[in-house]
């Protein structure tokens, strides 16, 4: 009761959106895999620095029932006050140019509104996770709730029941392309990430499903 109490008096001074975004989850059900919603992401940023980089970019894809829902997806670019140009050559976001751009507040909203409760799926899912969190902080907000899955940390416990031996130990994204037999095209812009982070994931997950072992328990053991 005293946890109850305290979310709620914590809560009441948030704004409207992040009060929705929390109430989602006071109100989540259980599903079996195939009826849950999962949110592949991306973000493309100025660095690698969660503190003093800021988000360009955020890319997201829904995924239901083993299958990428292709008419709902997300795209959105952030305007900036922080900026490298050393980065352009990897992401091709300029500061200035014909995206159109919207406000981190703005951003935020959006992207709570899309992910809402559901279980969010990256590549190195620490990093974006990280990113994301510190523009909710820097808006007087709390963190991510979502539970995630890392398709690299998934993949890397799978790959002895996937191919009965151990390979290497760390993958990335490209190595899992590779494996998998998914295109990279668009690779490196938020949208094409995530859309190639969800080929992984469905890729790994439908063997896992062959061999009997796709179960809660172990998807989203790290």
């Amino acid at each position: 009761m005293k946890l109850n109490w305290f979310h709620k008096k914590n809560n009441k001074d948030q704004p409207d959106f992040w009060k929705a975004y929390v109430d989602g989850f006071e109100k989540k059900q259980k599903k079996e895999i195939h009826e849950t919603r999962f949110v592949a992401f991306d973000t493309e940023t100025t660095g690698f620095n969660k503190k003093e980089d800021r988000v360009l970019s955020i890319g997201a894809v829904s995924i239901k029932n083993k299958s990428i829902q292709v008419n709902n997806n997300f795209e959105i670019y952030i305007k900036q006050e922080v900026f490298n140009p050393e980065t352009v050559k990897i992401h091709g976001i300029l500061k200035t140019g014909d995206l159109e751009k919207i406000s981190e507040l703005d951003a935020i909203k959006a992207f709570l509104g899309y992910i809402k409760n559901d279980i969010l799926i990256a590549h190195h899912a620490g990093f974006d996770y990280g990113m994301v969190n510190q523009m909710l902080l820097r808006h007087g907000l709390g963190k991510l709730k979502n539970d995630f899955i890392d398709t690299g940390v998934l993949f890397s416990k799978s790959k002895h029941i996937i191919y009965h031996e151990n390979l290497k130990d760390h993958y990335t994204l490209d190595d899992l392309c590779k494996e998998l037999n998914v295109s990279m095209a668009d690779r490196h812009t938020a949208s094409g990430d995530a859309l190639i982070t969800a080929l992984v994931f469905l890729k790994t997950i439908s063997r896992l499903d062959k061999r009997k072992v796709l179960k809660w328990d172990y998807l989203m053991k790290s």
